[in-house]
């Protein structure tokens, strides 16, 4: 029977995503575990934001708003954007999966970046779409080579600035130029979804880009500097007609009520994304000098989080700190098997990070 099935799907490999603390607990029976593995805030969200959830609780027997009105409104004022122009998801993954079942169909391409998110694969891979993967230079990507890549059948280009898992970024005129020299029949999604986190003069705000080139779509999350992942919400921004589009492939009710609860007040706190920035700024110099201090070269990062070469198999990395109780993030999947990803934690988990990872010697 399994031979009746869409072979594109069947030959895939699941998303591996970061080890569970509960997961390692269980087979390791080790209770003090430090979790560095999936980008997350280690803030945890707001107190705002968990009140937010709590009153939310109250309406769980009812169907949330499936047109998230007043998720959009506030979206809309923040983002200077009109409502028309955001579409919803479950996590920015789902908006992702939105976007690629709107513009490609079987016979039809779509251009990533070496080392780009796994995600863009899977969804790409679903619609019957053939994947154009370009060379990386410097581990980031290469417009010029993307552009290119474009042929009469590429329908979609995805684009992560910055790049997970390697922490990458293109500048804001580099991103023009590359509009500039597409084809208005390609749509681009810039993927922001570590936006937040960026402070680089020359990096700019793809929303700034939108009423000069229609074809381009920008995601973003609430996964990463709220601390909101568990709830998975993520949005995007486009032209109005495209927003349509991703409209009627949609499924219904596809943000449930407590996320958008919680990203209505996670979106009025400021001060907890400053917070949230401040520390990052500092456990990233922690982490650096670490990595440094112990010989280990790293890709600069923009992110959230940094990937190091480990000088060995990163599986290998992955497992002997396992062993004590850390959790980080091989990525061998992304064509990086000796690089490992490790998440910006608090001080105290930074330190362990560093404490266990010395405690390996280098092969």
């Amino acid at each position: 029977m399994t031979d009746n099935v869409n072979q594109r799907i069947a030959a895939l490999q699941p998303y591996k995503p970061g080890k569970p603390i509960d997961e390692l607990a269980r087979e390791l029976g080790i209770n003090d575990i430090v979790k560095l593995a999936s980008n997350e805030n280690p803030l945890g969200p707001s107190q705002a934001v968990r009140e937010a959830i709590a009153a939310a609780s109250q309406e769980l027997p009812r169907y949330p708003d499936g047109s998230g009105f007043e998720l959009k409104q506030a979206l809309a004022q923040r983002l200077r954007v009109d409502t028309a122009q955001i579409t919803l998801g479950n996590g920015s993954n789902d908006v992702l999966d939105l976007i690629a079942r709107v513009a490609l169909e079987p016979g039809s391409e779509a251009i990533i970046a070496e080392h780009s998110f796994v995600v863009y694969r899977l969804a790409v891979t679903c619609c019957g779409g053939d994947l154009v993967t370009v060379p990386a230079t410097d581990y980031g990507a290469d417009l010029t080579a993307m552009l290119a890549a474009v042929t009469e059948r590429t329908r979609l280009v995805f684009l992560a600035n910055p790049n997970n898992p390697t922490g990458t970024w293109v500048t804001a005129a580099a991103i023009e130029n590359f509009l500039q020299h597409l084809p208005e029949t390609v749509w681009v999604v810039l993927d922001e979804a570590y936006f937040e986190y960026v402070d680089e003069a020359e990096y700019g705000n793809g929303l700034a880009l939108l009423d000069k080139y229609p074809n381009l779509i920008v995601t973003r999350t609430f996964s990463k500097i709220y601390g909101l992942a568990s709830v998975r919400l993520g949005f995007s921004v486009s032209s109005a007609k495209f927003a349509d589009l991703l409209n009627r492939a949609r499924q219904p009710f596809n943000v449930n009520g407590l996320a958008m609860a919680a990203g209505l007040a996670a979106l009025a706190d400021d001060d907890y994304v400053q917070r949230s920035c401040a520390m990052n700024r500092q456990g990233m110099a922690q982490i650096t000098e670490g990595l440094t201090a112990q010989g280990y070269p790293y890709i600069p990062s923009v992110g959230n989080f940094v990937a190091f070469d480990s000088g060995r198999s990163g599986v290998e990395v992955f497992d002997a700190l396992l062993q004590q109780g850390v959790i980080v993030r091989p990525i061998a999947e992304y064509g990086l098997p000796n690089h490992v990803r490790v998440s910006i934690g608090l001080p105290i988990e930074n330190d362990r990070f560093l404490a266990a990872l010395s405690a390996l010697g280098q092969s």
